[in-house]
């Protein structure tokens, strides 16, 4: 059994709107896209939705919109992003093996690419969907002006899903939390205990509504779907 948790309780203070998840994106709620695209994927069989406190009642009326039919649990975040993928792994259905994290704000994820996830974080124990980096990066220690460049042929750009072996990401989440760790994503845990984690390299565009000025884009992409 492979499930997927939808990290959703994020506050949207780069959006300067705390509930960005459901601004109108190509006809519907963005995270309405978002959970579509794993209720779509055959290798996902439940999903878990990490979301505020309070938003419940609207994420239960998305179900009944989107007329999901696959199994859901709604659980609240905690403080910090680790802290609500914490609460989804201990909602995950006693037969998860395989389990997909990936961001309620990013709405473009196909079907292709959460399956080569999935297989890969079968075969490796941890994989994330990753772009090679292309764009010519430089170092400043001001912020004003450039100390270096730096060597990009070696560099990837992670985003989600991160797809894992579910007692891998628990044992690693655990190391997290017993060492007092702060991670801003999930394979830095895996890092923390020594896993390996397999790139799956992302062929179609799949960004994250960060800023207002996102929103334009994504809804460009949805609508080639």
């Amino acid at each position: 059994m492979n499930s997927a948790i939808i990290v959703a309780a994020g506050r949207g203070t780069r959006m300067d709107n705390p509930d960005k998840l459901f601004l109108p994106l190509a006809g519907r709620p963005l995270v309405a896209h978002t959970w579509q695209r794993f209720e779509e994927a055959d290798c996902v069989h439940e999903i878990i939705l990490v979301v505020r406190d309070g938003t419940q009642p609207a994420f239960a009326a998305l179900a009944d919109q989107g007329r999901f039919r696959k199994p859901y649990r709604l659980v609240p975040g905690g403080p910090e992003r680790q802290d609500s993928v914490w609460n989804g792994i201990a909602a995950l259905h006693p037969d998860s093996e395989i389990v997909a994290i990936h961001d309620g704000a990013r709405p473009c994820a196909g079907r292709e690419l959460i399956a080569a996830t999935v297989a890969a974080a079968a075969e490796a124990g941890a994989a994330v969907a990753a772009q090679r980096v292309t764009d010519t990066l430089k170092e400043s220690a001001d912020g004003l002006f450039i100390a270096r460049t730096i060597d990009r042929a070696r560099l990837w750009a992670v985003q989600t899903p991160q797809t894992f072996r579910v007692a891998v990401i628990r044992r690693a989440m655990a190391a997290v939390r017993e060492q007092g760790r702060h991670v801003t994503d999930d394979t830095a845990a895996c890092e923390l205990i020594g896993q390996p984690i397999k790139l799956v390299e992302v062929r179609t565009p799949n960004p994250k509504a960060t800023r207002p000025e996102d929103l334009p884009y994504l809804e460009w992409l949805l609508d080639q779907a």
